[in-house]
């Protein structure tokens, strides 16, 4: 079953659910402060878009308040990966992850080929 990490407040979250929902996709949700991404769970996801950088909520108040955008490319991949499961408020959002899927961010054309018919 896919784990799907969100913020209530946030209305792309909201409406990433209700997609799966729509979809008759089955999830479990957490929230994403509260319980943020495990390190397995942030490095599977990071290998599956590819570059650990894209698991941040770069345009999030925590990220501006630690100056991450100058700080994470000193950063290798273990502490980034410290960081983000120490802080859910760093992690993008909705955060998705299950067997052989990894999404970050809610798109309806990737989340439909990644989750539908599957």
């Amino acid at each position: 079953m896919l784990k799907v990490y969100t913020l209530a407040q946030c209305s792309t979250c909201r409406d990433a659910t209700k997609w799966l929902r729509a979809n008759g996709v089955a999830f479990q949700e957490f929230p994403i402060r509260e319980q943020p991404p495990s390190v397995p769970e942030l490095k599977a996801v990071a290998k599956a878009v590819g570059d650990t950088r894209r698991l941040f909520n770069s345009s999030g108040l925590e990220y501006r308040a630690q100056k991450l955008s100058d700080k994470l490319p000193s950063l290798d991949d273990d502490a980034r990966f410290r960081l983000l499961s120490g802080n859910g408020s760093l992690v993008k959002r909705p955060f998705v992850v299950g067997e052989a899927v990894g999404l970050v961010g809610f798109d309806e054309t990737r989340w439909r080929e990644a989750l539908v018919g599957r």
